[in-house]
């Protein structure tokens, strides 16, 4: 099996790191991942100007493609020019920062393995709770151990594995649960900085309360999250609506 691993938090990225010292056990891994930081990038790509490609030795684990771009270039990079081999399958991960709930929707790693299903491509976003200190090591043995027990992927499709914080103990179980779509309570928080100018930064809280098990309401709960995603967008039942209206 073919691996394409990537993420949105950096080739140097531990939890990158960490996936792959568990990846490389059940195929040959490729890792093509974005030169910096790209959390929150979404689904961007660049297409105004070159990609800088650089192959670079991650502290002698591993040498890879450095990519001057955002995670779904990566994906897209790797699929249509880098990789000379076809790749069976592309993990992003493991994020720094849990992704469920409406965050899917920002995550450059979900970004990435979503890519991967315009590729045809199977494909899984990884990602562990946010907590002051991630042990990424036991993060990875819990998201590969859930991922090998989901495949084969079917092409097209996405599984988003996401990790509750292990430093309140061992996972109470794992969950298959849907993706929220009811939002964190958030707000921005007002300041100036020393020109004068008004700054807002945006700060999080806990998801909003739900009447039904989702992704955010079980991790938080201390459970692994499993949930299915589409790339497709189409809601097919207000379709059907539409075409009975005269246009």
């Amino acid at each position: 099996m073919h691996i394409l691993l990537t993420n949105d938090d950096g080739i140097f990225a531990p939890g990158l790191i960490a996936a792959y010292k568990q990846l490389v056990n059940i195929g040959d891994v490729t890792v093509v991942a974005p030169s910096d930081g790209k959390s929150g990038a979404s689904h961007s790509i660049t297409f105004a100007e070159p990609i800088v490609c650089s192959e670079v030795n991650v502290n002698g684990i591993f040498t890879g493609y450095s990519i001057d771009g955002s995670p779904a270039d990566c994906v897209k990079l790797a699929a249509m020019q880098l990789c000379s081999k076809p790749i069976d399958l592309v993990v992003a991960g493991i994020n720094y920062g849990a992704n469920v709930g409406i965050n899917i929707y920002y995550s450059g790693t979900v970004a990435a393995a979503m890519e991967a299903a315009f590729l045809n491509i199977p494909s899984a976003a990884v990602s562990a709770a946010l907590e002051e200190n991630v042990n990424f090591t036991n993060v990875a043995e819990y998201a590969i151990n859930i991922l090998k027990k989901a495949l084969p992927i079917e092409p097209c499709k996405v599984i988003n594995i996401n990790i509750p914080r292990l430093g309140l103990g061992k996972p109470k179980g794992t969950k298959v649960v849907p993706q929220s779509t009811e939002g964190f309570h958030e707000h921005y928080i007002q300041q100036q900085n020393q020109k004068g100018q008004t700054l807002f930064q945006l700060a999080g809280g806990i998801h909003r309360d739900q009447d039904i098990d989702t992704d955010t309401v079980a991790i938080a709960d201390g459970y692994i999250t499993i949930t299915s995603l589409s790339p497709g967008m189409t809601d097919m039942k207000k379709n059907e609506q539409l075409k009975k209206i005269k246009w």
